[in-house]
Formats: structure tokens, sequence, C-alpha cells
């Protein structure tokens, strides 16, 4: 990725305000712009007015699987790249895997150096392959 980090538009669309708080502070002192909300109507308005360069999301935002909303936004903004903070790596959830195609997954826990490292992983991915 050639972008610098003070214009590199991360979008966290998770619905917990403590994680999204943290996140979003972890982000932006490390110079990354950025902007969170925890509703999926707000995040649409957010696409259409500044597509993002990465999309940051939970395994389920409010009753809505994190999966589905990653893939719908994804229909807004084509090539989206996509981290998913968080889950989806027990036998149970692994029926998702089909609908996880190109969304990179990120397991809980984790420290503010393992994130930084995964979203710049992620953003340096070729589209096709985020």
């Amino acid at each position: 990725m050639n972008r610098s980090r003070e214009h590199t538009l991360i979008l966290l669309l998770i619905s917990d305000a403590d994680m999204r708080a943290v996140i979003q502070d972890t982000l932006a002192t490390q110079g990354y712009l950025v902007q969170a909300t925890g509703d999926i109507g707000v995040a649409i308005d957010m696409l259409r007015e500044s597509p993002p360069d990465l999309l940051i999301i939970r395994p389920y935002i409010n009753s809505m699987p994190g999966h589905e909303a990653a893939r719908y936004l994804r229909t807004k903004v084509p090539g989206l790249a996509i981290l998913m903070v968080g889950g989806l790596i027990d036998d149970v959830r692994l029926k998702y895997r089909d609908s996880l195609q190109n969304i990179q997954i990120f397991p809980k826990p984790f420290t503010a150096e393992q994130l930084l490292l995964a979203v710049e992983e992620v953003l340096s991915m070729e589209p096709k392959k985020r």
C-alpha cells in the first residue's frame, strides 16, 4: 500500500461501544483517519459519503451476523478490505466459512500492536486477496 496512514480511512462497525472506542483510539494515535459506528445504517451513510480503505467489523452487529453485514457493505464498495476482529474460529461457526471469502479474520484476544500489524497486513494485500 502506498498511501500514508493520514490518508487511510478506516471504518469501524462495532456495536460494543467500549471496544469501538479502544480500537478507534488505537488507530487514531497511529495516524489513521477513523470513522466509527455501531449501526449498519450509519455505516452505509458513511460509505456513501467517503468510501473507506478498510472496514473493521465484529462477528455480530446488534442482531445481524457480521459476515452478512460485511458482504452487503462490500456491494457498496467493491474490493473493500475487511478485517473481522474476534471469533468465528470455533467449530460451530465454521459453517460460515464460505460466506467469509476474502474477509480476513483476526481472533481475540489481541494487543494493540497485534491489531496494528493485522491492519497493515490487510491494507497491503492486493484487492483480490482481501
